[in-house]
């Protein structure tokens, strides 16, 4: 539909939209990769931990810990802003689906907690993680990935009870691409096994 002013054609409409998505996304994006580098530091710190001593190693990951805690959920607040931003919810239906997204976030959350114990785990034992101890945490991280696409299909239906399902099928959409994104730049952080 044009304006009378003739400035605006729905072609210009969708494209400011999808330009106002990807700024959004572009300020996860810039979360996620000052995330990024604080899960790296710490790989790092650990892996040097052998030249500090044990107590100043310990001082060093849990001041990380801390502050990958306070990036996680500053990375979950702006989530719930893109969600808010661009799920188009009447009242009515905002005031059903914000308790279910909560309860999913806090379910995945929980799954998540997994994932950073496994990252964990790497950057404690960097240097001498075995093979064995290799194909486990490769197991125990698919695991993860599994329930997370577990706990999507467990809420699909949860959603569709209150929204109509193109509106179910855009959460999911907007969900797994931020959950892509992080995972992009996480992965990115770690090295290689073989190059241990």
């Amino acid at each position: 539909m044009a304006h009378n002013s003739g400035f605006y054609l729905d072609g210009d409409v969708e494209d400011m939209n999808a330009l106002f998505v990807n700024r959004k996304l572009l300020v996860v994006a810039l979360l996620v990769g000052i995330w990024g580098v604080a899960a790296g530091s710490l790989l790092a710190q650990t892996s040097a931990g052998s030249q500090s001593s044990s107590a100043d190693a310990q001082d060093n990951v849990r001041i990380k810990d801390q502050d990958i805690e306070l990036l996680r959920q500053d990375l979950r607040s702006r989530k719930k802003q893109i969600v808010a931003e661009n799920l188009n919810l009447t009242a009515d239906q905002a005031t059903k689906f914000w308790p279910l997204y909560n309860q999913y976030i806090a379910e995945q959350v929980k799954i998540h907690d997994q994932k950073y114990a496994i990252i964990k785990e790497l950057a404690n034992s960097w240097g001498t993680i075995t093979d064995t101890q290799s194909i486990d945490l490769t197991n125990r991280a698919l695991a993860v990935d599994d329930q997370v696409a577990q706990l999507r299909i467990k809420y699909v239906p949860n959603f569709t009870k209150i929204l109509p399902g193109k509106l179910v099928a855009t959460f999911f959409q907007i969900d797994r691409r931020l959950q892509m994104m992080v995972d992009l730049q996480l992965m990115s952080q770690l090295p290689l096994m073989q190059g241990q």
